[in-house]
């Protein structure tokens, strides 16, 4: 991340998060992890129950029938070539009953519902703790440590009334970018359809030894992961597809390879993808992929049915602020015109209102 208001700031930024001691838990032996998965959805139940069965201590965080089956039958996991993996060791709440600082916590609730649990991370968190986000769209820390004007700048779309800001310190938190996709194929089952790419990086580009340790434990477990110098342009190559078409198949419902092969709605997402890259390259984003290898990696993914189109075939709210909506804000910072990106935000935005009517 380049941004020429950092300065003499930037780097002694740096020189703090390299100074730090490292952390006294052994990231390589994930049976001496103490884990909290707040969500235990699709990304923090397969964190959750990979973590729980290399021995990690896990405790998962989440409520309705998804929780009242854990809790009965255990956690189970169906990795993408069917193989089904049931994990009983493993705690479930609906809360945090009694304050416990852990090693870890990620964070795999939906970013509608991020400010809803916020005020219950500090109990799970020490001075030693990594929050690790496991998120869609703009995340609520993307301007910490950024130097210039807009540094520390709050996104309205993503923590409107500051609670986040107020209950997770930010220096705490380690940038990730999930590139894979699962579902809640039924209460308690967890089913991962593709992916294992789960890059991390200190939010400041600085290389650490709790980013390393984070990096060790995701591979220990079984996913594929890197220390990033640059979490923002990372996250901004997976936030151009969720942009695009995740509200394109909700509204088309239509899976990523049927998005692709209609030139009418190929040229929609393009477009989108087109006007979004203006406002991140604003920011000083420099992207490693083009838009057109952005799109055919999408179309080679098949039938894929995204996370906000499985979203409206339940009735389930949509994440639409996270991913379209904080997009158009940054577009309003930096003077940067997204006609066709607020114009199907608006025609999502109606959808969603209307599945939620009663």
């Amino acid at each position: 991340m380049s941004d020429s208001g950092g300065g003499s700031g930037e780097q002694n930024r740096q020189t703090e998060f390299c100074d730090r001691k490292s952390p006294s838990v052994d990231w390589q032996k994930p049976a001496s992890i103490d884990a909290c998965i707040i969500g235990a959805g699709a990304m923090g139940g397969l964190l959750g129950g990979r973590l729980a069965a290399a021995g990690a201590d896990v405790t998962l965080i989440d409520v309705g029938a998804h929780r009242r089956t854990i809790s009965d039958r255990g956690l189970t996991l169906v990795d993408p070539d069917g193989t089904r993996r049931r994990i009983e060791d493993v705690d479930v709440t609906s809360s945090v009953s009694v304050p416990e600082p852990r090693d870890i916590v990620v964070l795999g609730v939906k970013a509608y519902d991020l400010p809803t649990v916020a005020p219950m991370i500090p109990r799970v968190v020490g001075p030693e703790t990594v929050v690790l986000p496991i998120l869609n769209g703009i995340p609520w820390w993307y301007f910490h440590g950024f130097g210039g004007d807009l540094d520390g700048h709050r996104i309205e779309a993503v923590d409107p009334e500051g609670v986040i800001e107020r209950h997770v310190d930010t220096e705490q938190v380690v940038g990730c970018v999930p590139f894979a996709a699962g579902t809640i194929a039924e209460p308690g089952v967890v089913r991962h359809t593709e992916g294992r790419w789960f890059p991390v990086g200190e939010l400041d580009g600085a290389t650490t030894p709790r980013v390393r340790g984070v990096t060790d434990l995701l591979g220990q477990i079984g996913l594929r992961s890197r220390v990033l110098d640059d979490v923002r342009s990372e996250l901004w190559l997976k936030a151009l597809g969720n942009l695009s078409f995740n509200p394109v198949s909700a509204l088309t419902r239509a899976t990523l390879a049927e998005i692709c092969r209609n030139p009418e709605t190929r040229a929609l997402v393009r477009a989108m993808m087109e006007e979004a890259k203006t406002v991140a390259e604003a920011l000083g984003v420099s992207f490693r992929r083009s838009i057109d290898d952005r799109i055919e990696g999408a179309e080679a993914v098949g039938a894929h049915r995204t996370s906000m189109l499985q979203d409206v075939e339940r009735g389930n709210r949509l994440e639409l602020e996270a991913l379209v909506g904080a997009v158009i804000e940054l577009a309003e910072l930096t003077d940067r015109s997204v006609p066709t990106i607020r114009t199907v935000y608006r025609l999502t935005r109606l959808l969603d209102e209307t599945m939620i009517s009663p």
